[in-house]
Order: structure tokens, then C-alpha cells, then sequence
């Protein structure tokens, strides 16, 4: 006997999709850019021919990826900076070779 399967309604897909989750393991960290590409084309994919998305919201939630990308990317920079300052501050390491005076 073949179990039948329900139909997929777009509608609760995509709530799901919206809907903020507690992620396990990484949490956002484990989220990159083929995630919100991956979201985007479902998004697209599963939105209403006659009443497609509002080009206002699309352009919005592209500037808020683009600006979440940008803050990471400066962040991994600052903190490269700051490793680079504190072995500047500590000086150089003593040669172990050279005898201690």
C-alpha cells in the first residue's frame, strides 16, 4: 500500500524558510553565501507569477547580505590587524642560540 504524500503548499514553504531558527554547531557562522543564494532562488523559485515579490524587499534583503558580508570581511581584517600589532609589541622572539648575558 502506497502512503500518499501531501501537496506542497509554497506558502508554508517559505515561512519555514523565513522563519528565524536555533541553529546548532556554528550558529550563523556556519551560514555563507550559497545559503542566502540557495534561500534567494527558493524564494524566487516558489513566489506567485501574477504577484511576484516586491522589487523594494528583494533590493533590501540583497544590501542586508552584501552589508552582513562587508562587516564580516572587516572583521577578519581588524583581526588579522590585531595579531600583526601584538607580535610588533612583544618584539622580536630571543634567539635561543645566542648565549644570555
Amino acid at each position: 500500500m502506497e502512503t500518499a504524500t501531501p501537496p506542497l503548499n509554497p506558502q508554508i514553504t517559505l515561512n519555514r524558510l523565513n522563519t528565524p531558527s536555533q541553529l546548532s554547531g556554528g550558529g550563523l557562522d556556519s551560514l555563507g553565501q550559497g545559503d542566502f543564494l540557495r534561500l534567494l532562488t527558493t524564494q524566487l523559485t516558489l513566489q506567485d507569477p501574477l504577484e511576484p515579490a516586491d522589487n523594494e524587499a528583494m533590493l533590501a534583503q540583497l544590501a542586508q547580505f552584501s552589508a552582513l558580508g562587508a562587516a564580516t570581511a572587516s572583521g577578519a581584517t581588524l583581526e588579522q590587524i590585531s595579531a600583526k600589532l601584538d607580535r610588533l609589541i612583544k618584539g622580536p622572539e630571543p634567539d635561543a642560540a645566542s648565549p644570555a648575558e
